[in-house]
């Protein structure tokens, strides 16, 4: 790979890789700087005149769950450098980053990792030929003759393969398919999560960025949806500057690559993820300095704002005026002619999956229950109950469990639709749809908490709890269906919205942008850098259309389409106690009510004990034991990975019908405690649960999903955390737990595998 390296990335290269890089960055960089400005003044606007928006029903959890293993096993890795596959213990922390071990003794032993991953921006190929397919289009002319060799071959028929159209690739195979399809649904969440990279509470920052990438993109000309706009900053950056840069490198490389096509194509991966690597550090090193520079004058700036907010509030609305009797008989004929007659049938197709996943959501939350509450009356009430709440708690973040949900939204098409509002992939809205349902599942399974945990205070029997547990779930599923349908208007406004302004904004652009400079002169000097022009101007024509938009979301409602609620159904403070009840400390389960099978120690066996706690003194290597005794989330039911040990013992049978299941729970309960004053309304069939979880308490919320392993003793606690870099390789060095960093191509004393 050296040769390669060096062969077509001399320095004289390099240099103008690294001041072509530099001028798009200074040129992005000045966009971000305006709209850091604007971002700013907006955020304060909001605090200050907040919004209509209903209050939501269900409690959000306000320290998340960290410290949990999402889902661990063994799979084949394909080792680049001697053209083999290695059998790997692999991870997925609670970061959803991948992080693969030599084995599972280096793990337990704290080797460092071989590799850490971060899959923003990629695509499970789950064929050979579907990635070299990819990786023929991706360099034209290097297409392979008919039985040549590939330049990847699989030993089984069930590869995973994580393509990356700049960064490196990564080959992976299963022994069956059961196998395949578990890992396929583990890494597509690792995917799902890590592509989500800008925190959702980035309230100046992150719309900030957002709306740099859009200006800087719609000055070249290129609107619509952008497909790479995945991960965190820098990332995306990144991405930005490859989408220019990578065309011209192909373009003057591809000639100058030598062998046959298979080798041709190893070779340009390779250029690919060196010239990402030195695009990335290039961009977290010029993004992070004008980031610390503005953060530095924000203060400033917010204290203009809060003294002239009336004034600059006046300006803004004046200059809107101006430019709104400018555009406006344009924009209206605009709409209403290439616009208007297409929002139905947009709706309708973004309606339709997304609320069949938020129904699956419902449904999954309600068998999970309802298996609990059928459990509990088996299995010794509240004895058990710290364990089935461990696992339940979790049930958001279970990628198996969740994925009849997330598959929901796989058949979204705009077909017919794509082309002419230059949809380049549906994959944005997919994606975001899903995060929207674990966070809904993840607000259920809280609230559910909440309120059990409440109950459980008054010392229930077992037939109580019973009884509690029902009605506690039939409250919690009106609370959802109230919450769910407020986000799905509001995903289907936002989706409408990102199809159409660009597509307006694009047919305005010939006969309105060119008159935009003259209206700066209506703007206050002392105020330029709270109001700009060009995003005035995209307010204006934003607003044309929203009527639209929100008549066609209004008239869903009306006609009961996909049980969306009415607008003038409103539920504000209908339960003004519960939100009370989430200020408390968090419920750790299994230190509450741990049985034998939760909180890593044994009960008591009184009802509702805690298990032993770990002494405040007790060392590092103990805390370490503890916490590598946690179970995965995700258990493997079926038979044992290669070279593991036999297959986990089978789950209980599930129950084939609803009516089976009401007549077991009551039979069961008639035969352990009284009759019950009134009918338990429980239906649904049970569920394989999988093995109760062992966690430490939760830490505070990290700053990012993908932040840096802690200092000091929380590193020696915590998993490996997977850097913001698309990929890192390192080679395990004997002694010790050296801390975990990336690998570029310049790191010292580290190897990078290809």
């Amino acid at each position: 790979m050296g040769d390669v390296l060096s062969t077509h990335l001399d320095d004289a290269r390099r240099q103008h890789i690294t001041e072509k890089t530099g001028k798009i960055l200074t040129e992005f960089l000045r966009f971000y700087e305006d709209q850091y400005g604007v971002a700013l003044f907006n955020s304060m606007r909001h605090e200050i005149e907040g919004t209509g928006t209903p209050q939501a029903q269900l409690l959000w959890r306000k320290v998340p769950l960290d410290e949990r293993i999402i889902f661990s096993g063994n799979l084949f890795q394909y080792q680049e450098d001697n053209k083999k596959w290695r059998n790997r213990f692999s991870l997925v922390p609670h970061n959803y980053g991948l992080v693969l071990y030599e084995n599972k003794v280096a793990y337990e032993r704290h080797v460092p990792p071989r590799t850490i991953i971060n899959s923003a921006g990629y695509k499970i190929l789950t064929s050979v030929d579907q990635y070299l397919e990819l990786v023929g289009n991706s360099l034209p002319g290097t297409t392979s003759k008919s039985g040549a060799a590939p330049i990847l071959k699989c030993p089984t028929q069930f590869p995973l393969i994580l393509w990356h159209p700049s960064a490196r690739h990564y080959y992976f195979c299963m022994m069956t398919e059961a196998e395949q399809d578990k890992w396929q649904a583990v890494l597509q969440d690792c995917i799902r999560h890590c592509n989500n990279g800008i925190p959702e509470n980035s309230k100046v920052e992150g719309p900030a960025f957002t709306d740099a990438i859009r200006m800087y993109r719609q000055s070249k000309e290129l609107y619509g949806t952008w497909e790479m706009l995945c991960g965190n900053e820098v990332q995306i950056l990144s991405n930005l500057v490859m989408e220019e840069l990578g065309p011209e490198l192909k373009a003057e490389l591809s000639p100058r690559l030598k062998g046959k096509p298979q080798e041709r194509q190893r070779q340009w991966i390779q250029i690919s993820d060196a010239v990402y690597r030195m695009v990335y550090e290039q961009a977290k090193a010029r993004f992070e300095a004008v980031l610390s520079k503005l953060q530095l004058a924000r203060p400033a700036m917010e204290a203009v704002i809060r003294t002239d907010m009336d004034q600059i509030i006046t300006s803004k609305e004046h200059l809107a005026s101006k430019i709104r009797g400018f555009i406006l008989p344009k924009a209206e004929v605009c709409v209403r002619n290439h616009v208007q007659p297409y929002i139905p049938s947009i709706l309708e197709a973004l309606m339709v999956p997304t609320s069949q996943g938020f129904t699956e959501v419902r449904d999954v939350f309600f068998k999970e229950v309802t298996d609990m509450n059928l459990n509990v009356i088996n299995e010794g009430g509240i004895d058990k109950l710290g364990e089935y709440m461990e696992k339940l708690s979790q049930l958001a973040y279970h990628p198996l469990k969740m994925q009849s949900c997330y598959e929901k939204m796989e058949p979204l098409r705009l077909d017919g639709l794509q082309q002419r509002f230059d949809v380049s992939s549906t994959s944005v809205f997919k994606q975001r749809a899903q995060i929207h349902m674990r966070e809904q599942m993840d607000n259920a399974v809280y609230t559910f908490e909440t309120l059990l945990h409440q109950e459980l205070g008054k010392g229930p029997t077992k037939e109580e709890l019973c009884k509690s547990i029902q009605r506690i779930l039939e409250r919690v599923l009106k609370k959802y269906d109230y919450d769910s349908s407020s986000v799905r208007k509001r995903f289907f406004r936002e989706a409408l919205l990102q199809i159409t302004i660009p597509f307006l904004l694009k047919k305005l652009a010939p006969t309105c942008k060119s008159e935009l400079p003259r209206f700066q002169e209506l703007i206050f000097e002392d105020f330029a850098r709270f109001i700009l022009v060009e995003n005035t101007y995209e307010e204006v024509v934003l607003q044309t259309v929203m009527k639209d938009i929100l008549q066609a979301v209004k008239e869903a409602a009306v006609q009961r389409k996909h049980n969306l609620y009415r607008d003038s159904v409103v539920l504000h403070n209908s339960d003004p106690n519960l939100h009370l009840l989430a200020e408390g400390t968090p419920i750790d389960w299994g230190e509450e009510y741990g049985g034998s099978g939760c909180g890593g120690g044994s009960s008591s066996g009184d009802s509702g004990s805690p298990s032993p706690r770990v002494p405040e003194a007790a060392t590092i290597s103990e805390k370490r034991r503890r916490t590598k005794q946690v179970v995965s989330v995700v258990q493997d039911e079926e038979a044992g990975l290669p070279f593991e040990a036999g297959p986990e013992p089978p789950s209980p049978t599930s129950l084939g019908s609803v009516t089976e299941l009401r007549g077991l729970l009551a039979q069961n309960l008639r035969a352990e405690s009284p009759p019950p004053a009134g009918p338990l309304l429980n239906g649904a069939p049970v569920q394989e649960c999988p093995q109760p979880v062992v966690t430490p308490k939760a830490s505070s919320p990290p700053a990012s999903p993908l932040r840096q392993l802690l200092p000091g003793k929380a590193a020696d606690l915590e998993p490996p955390k997977p850097s913001d870099q698309e990929t890192g390789e390192q080679v395990s060095s004997p002694g010790g737990r050296p801390a975990i960093h990336t690998t570029t191509e310049d790191s010292a004393g580290v190897q990078t595998e290809f």
